[in-house]
Formats: C-alpha cells, structure tokens, sequence
C-alpha cells in the first residue's frame, strides 16, 4: 500500500502543479491582450514618480515600468499610469485594475501574507524621518514630545510614529491627511510642527516647499523601511518577469553595460554580458519573453545606477547619495542573482 501511496500522492502533485502553473499564468497574457501594461503608482513624489507641467510622469518607478513594457511589448510607451492614493492601491491590485504596484511601498510581513501579496527584491532601501521648521531650533526627535505631526493615512508611516513615541514615553498629536500632498501642505502652512515619511520623501517633498532652507530633516531614522514593487499572489511567471527585470537592471550596472554601451557590448566575450543581453542561452524563454528581454530593459531605462543619478543621486535636484542602495561589490545592498 505505501509503494501505491507514493505512486498516487506523486501523481496528484504532478497533476496540480500543471494544472496550476497553466491557471496561474494570467498576468502576462492579459496585458498582451490588452494591449498595455496598468503600472500602479502613487499620487506624486519626486525622484519616484511625479508628472511634470506636461503631464509626463518621471521617476525611478516610472523608468521601470517603461523598462517592463520594453520587455512585453518591445514598446516603452505601452505602459498606463494608474495613480492611487497609499489606501487605494491594495485594493486596486487585487481587483486587477493595475498589473502590480510601483511606488513607494514598504514590504511588510502582513501586507506580504494578509493582503495577498508578493513583493519582489527591495528597490530602495529607505527609512522614516521627521521634518521641522529650522525656526524651531529643534536638532533630535527625541525633542518631539508633545508635538504635532502631520501624517499620511494608509502608511506604515502611522504605526511607526505610534511606536516610536510609545518606546521613548513621548506623546504625539497625530494629524492625518489622505494623500502625502495634503499632509505636507498642511505642514507647510502650519497646521502642524512635523512632517514624518520616509527620508526619501522628506527631502523630495522639501524641494517644493517656497523656501527650502527653512525647513531641516533630523538625525535620526526611526525604522527600516524596505521599499519594493508588489505583484498579486498566484501567478509565478509574472512574479518572476517583474524580478528579473529589476534583477537586469542591478546586473547590467555590476557588468558595466549602459543604455549607451549596450549595442557594442553585445559583442562581448564575457559570458555573464553575453547572457545578460540575449547573445547566448534561452533565459527570455523561461520567462515567456523574449531573448533579448535584458536588452530591451537596458536600451529604455539604463542600468540601476544610471535611473538612481538621473532621479535620485547628483545629476537629479535630490542629490541623495547611494549609501545602502549602492551596489554590493561597493560597499551596499543591491545584489542581483545570476543569470545562468
């Protein structure tokens, strides 16, 4: 009987397992289908996602949305923008009216297991700060008790606060907006003394302030706040095609190969380049793309650290240094699995 046993449970796993990679395997032909890939992204921020005068929007999360349509579709621009507010956006990629979430979202253990979500490798490495008036003449957060402080709805931005005040026997009076614009205008005008999100956030929202200069983000960094893109529960090839592609993007600066440089590398002998940029081996197929997918990714968005200086870094008005979100090999984070 245990001989019949193993012959029958192998049978059925064998049977679930292909009758379930072909149920699961939806995302990536309904956005074929449809003709365009739904990117969820925030409301506005800079250096992550914020359209201009003209409606276009720019950011890192918006290159790698156009990297991914690249992917699909050979076509950067096949990409709609889906805009949601930090409440909404759960609730939109569940319901499918975006494909997966591209802002500026912390990977968390429920929102991973309760929501239904599967969050890919960390894009951002990020953590909560506050901000203050420089007339203030504040220097620690731990001379914020009693404060008044400015918050988004819908964010491990409130729990963090109520944590942090809670350890440190501080009281806070919270004031809860339900986009990012509310609350920093709200900050910005007074109603407030602090304005708390990730450091990230502080500096791109003090750049739109009317003057800059007066407003200072203290020392301290409250919590770890891993920002990455989530995807829905269910459907392993699309959660893989949203992985290897920010994977080529990390790979592509490890190798040195550019959005300029990348024709003429694929002349390379290095197998890892050649790889990398679909001269050798069938790794697009296994993703149901293209062979030349990486290629693709690279032409339209450059490498990581090319969309991290355009956005984020010294060529962007942020001026935020790579710190942790600095390749492995130079002291940071970002690591990316090979290609092989």
């Amino acid at each position: 009987m245990a001989r019949y046993g193993r012959i029958l449970v192998g049978f059925l796993l064998a049977l679930g397992l292909s009758y379930g990679g072909q149920a699961q395997a939806q995302t990536l032909k309904a956005i074929k289908a449809r003709g365009v890939l739904n990117c969820g992204i925030g409301t506005g921020l800079a250096g992550f996602g914020l359209a201009d005068a003209g409606g276009t929007w720019k950011g890192v999360n918006i290159d790698f949305c156009n990297a991914l349509a690249a992917a699909i579709f050979d076509d950067a621009s096949k990409v709609k923008f889906v805009s949601l507010s930090s409440k909404d956006r759960f609730t939109a990629l569940q319901s499918g009216e975006s494909d997966l979430i591209a802002a500026t979202t912390t990977w968390t253990m429920s929102r991973d297991t309760i929501l239904g979500l599967n969050f890919r490798a960390v894009f951002y490495y990020d953590g909560q700060g506050f901000m203050v008036k420089k007339a203030l003449n504040i220097k620690s957060a731990r001379e914020l008790s009693g404060a008044s402080i400015c918050i988004q709805q819908g964010t491990t931005t409130e729990l963090n606060t109520a944590d942090y005040f809670r350890k440190n026997n501080m009281k806070f009076e919270p004031v809860t907006f339900a986009t990012n614009n509310e609350a920093t205008e709200a900050y910005e005008s007074g109603r407030c003394d602090v304005f708390t999100t990730d450091q990230s956030g502080l500096y791109a929202e003090r750049l739109r302030f009317k003057n800059p200069s007066e407003h200072v983000v203290l020392p301290e960094t409250i919590s770890k706040e891993p920002l990455a893109y989530a995807v829905r529960h269910g459907d392993d090839q699309w959660f893989d095609i949203v992985s290897w592609v920010q994977y080529a993007l990390v790979t592509a600066e490890e190798l040195e190969v550019t959005q300029a440089n990348a024709d003429e590398m694929r002349k390379s002998t290095n197998p890892d380049i050649r790889r990398l940029l679909g001269v050798e081996g069938s790794f697009g197929q296994a993703l149901g793309l293209g062979n030349d997918w990486a290629y693709k990714v690279i032409k339209t968005a450059g490498n990581y650290g090319e969309i991290f200086e355009r956005h984020l870094g010294q060529q962007s008005s942020m001026k935020i240094a790579r710190g942790q979100n600095a390749l492995w090999s130079n002291g940071g984070l970002q690591y990316a699995p090979p290609i092989r």
